[in-house]
């Protein structure tokens, strides 16, 4: 019997669902925000040394770069909420069909991009 599946595997030829993205990009924002919240301690502890180290932070938070670089942080924040939120709804019991899981995973990428663009808003 001839083994039918593939032997090499081209991943840039695999079109994953949406459901599958879901999974990987809750992971990777996991990952983003283990070093995101490295970065917004040190903000936290110059805030909080001295009035020069404020200032600093202040005039470091003026520039364009630092704000992208906070905003992403956020961003990774905002998405891993949204999607940790759909992962406690699955576990209640809801979405958790084929198509279910489609359509929360869609309300969650909506809701994830709103938020984000609402932190964007906010930050400047």
């Amino acid at each position: 019997m001839k083994d039918k599946r593939p032997v090499n595997l081209d991943l840039s030829t695999v079109k994953f669902p949406i459901t599958a993205i879901a999974s990987i990009t809750h992971r990777v924002s996991g990952v983003i925000l283990l070093a995101g919240v490295l970065l917004l301690l040190v903000m936290l502890d110059m805030s909080l040394s001295s009035e020069d180290s404020f200032a600093e932070l202040q005039q470091l938070m003026s520039a364009v770069w630092a704000k992208l670089i906070v905003w992403a942080v956020l961003s990774a924040l905002a998405y891993h909420l949204a999607a940790g939120v759909r992962h406690l709804i699955m576990d209640l019991g809801f979405g958790e069909s084929l198509e279910g899981g489609r359509l929360g995973a869609k309300l969650m990428f909506a809701v994830a991009l709103l938020m984000i663009a609402g932190l964007g808003v906010w930050l400047w």
